[in-house]
């Protein structure tokens, strides 16, 4: 394996991120553009990308404490910031970190940084504990959030945003939803025991690994037995309790997982819809995989009813609305630092209209449940005041807010009856 080219793609990813893109996006383009990579390469370059998102935060502060002056050449800050997450989060061998790294540094320019780079690095070596206990005074590199972040978190949630900023620091558990039209967790670990995967039940369908594994180690993962969710998201199908023969919209579907809940829970008739056609196809495989064939997909804007509603109103809508990701953060640690003070509001303001354009699609009496992956409460309780405020036959019957913990991302819940 290559360890040079999988810290130097890793570095493009941290310049990608660094300038505003989204590392999912990056690391795609990236490897079309390296179909050569062996597995190996790219599991390692998903280790460094990723790892590097999650401890952005020390890394910046630890180089910045042995620097006399900001780096001014990108490539060149992104491949000490690849090499910095290996020496000093991996088991790889420093010396091999630090040869690859050089060498690939070497090559920016006229090889003016080459022994700028090893010195950097190797003071790295000698100085490493010394800089990792600085981290502790100093809230980003503590916390591997922006100082805005820890602040809102402070102010909030008083009394748990130490616990939130701990766990968006953690790698997200692996969890699995058991289809129970197929058996329960009990049933499935017992599946797993046999093929060797250690696991735990969160609950009577939903099972954590002890470790991720590949989807296709999964016993009947093809045939529909269980689906890769996080424990958090499986709540909100229960909470909207799907009844035999309703109709039921859910209005940002892809990738599909709620989806597929809903159509385990009950024999209902679920319209889904999704903006984008690529992930609307996502949410047809996964329901075809689970054996489902009662589901209708649109590919619509869902706001914009008179391009996919036909006037027939929902018993229940799944309002699973665009949000800042905030609660998710830890799975998709760029977004930590993509994400400015405000978009919080800006993110809330496009939510009103959805959910107003939905609201109208649901019949008398039915039940609308308000779903995001965010801890920002201008996207939930704040939002949920105004929507009650708007909307005189709308009445609270239950709100939740899931904070990120070792078990499950952040998400927050509304159910809304019409009146």
């Amino acid at each position: 394996m290559s360890m040079a080219l999988a810290q130097k793609l890793a570095a493009d990813s941290i310049a990608a991120v660094a300038q505003g893109q989204n590392l999912r996006d990056v690391l795609a383009a990236i490897r079309v553009a390296n179909p050569e990579l062996s597995a190996q390469e790219g599991g390692a370059l998903q280790d460094i990308a990723y790892g590097c998102q999650r401890y952005l935060g020390s890394l910046k502060f630890m180089l910045g404490k042995m620097l006399n002056k900001p780096i001014d050449n990108v490539q060149l800050e992104s491949l000490l910031l690849a090499a910095l997450y290996q020496l000093h989060y991996t088991r790889n061998a420093p010396h091999a970190v630090v040869n690859e790294a050089v060498e690939s540094i070497a090559k920016i320019g006229r090889g003016q940084y080459r022994s700028f780079a090893n010195a950097v690095l190797r003071r790295f070596l000698r100085e490493r504990d010394k800089l990792a206990a600085a981290c502790k005074y100093d809230d980003t590199a503590k916390h591997n959030l922006p100082q805005w972040w820890v602040a809102y978190l402070q102010n909030h949630y008083p009394k748990y945003w130490h616990n939130i900023t701990t766990a968006l620091q953690s790698h997200p558990p692996m969890t699995l939803r058991v289809n129970r039209r197929h058996g329960n967790a009990e049933d499935y670990l017992q599946k797993l025991a046999a093929q060797g995967i250690e696991a735990k039940a969160l609950g009577d369908y939903a099972v954590t690994l002890a470790e991720a594994v590949p989807v296709s180690r999964l016993p009947g993962f093809s045939d529909g037995l269980v689906s890769v969710q996080d424990f958090g998201a499986q709540k909100a199908a229960y909470l909207l309790n799907p009844k035999d023969g309703e109709r039921i919209l859910d209005a940002c579907a892809a990738p599909g997982g709620k989806t597929g809940h809903l159509l385990e829970l009950a024999d209902c008739h679920v319209t889904a819809l999704d903006i984008e056609a690529t992930r609307l196809a996502r949410v047809q495989s996964n329901i075809g995989r689970l054996g489902f064939q009662t589901a209708t997909l649109h590919c619509a804007d869902a706001q914009d009813l008179a391009a996919w509603y036909d006037g027939k109103q929902f018993d229940a809508v799944l309002a699973d609305v665009p949000c800042t990701a905030s609660g998710v953060a830890r799975r998709n640690p760029d977004i930590k630092w993509l994400r400015r003070p405000n978009d919080a509001l800006k993110t809330a303001r496009q939510q009103e209209t959805l959910l107003d354009a939905l609201w109208q699609t649901l019949t008398k009496n039915g039940r609308m449940l308000l779903a995001t992956c965010s801890i920002f409460i201008e996207e939930n309780d704040q939002q949920l005041q105004k929507f009650l405020n708007r909307h005189a036959d709308a009445r609270l019957l239950e709100s939740h807010v899931l904070l990120p913990n070792k078990h499950q991302d952040g998400f927050y819940y509304a159910l809304i009856q019409k009146q």
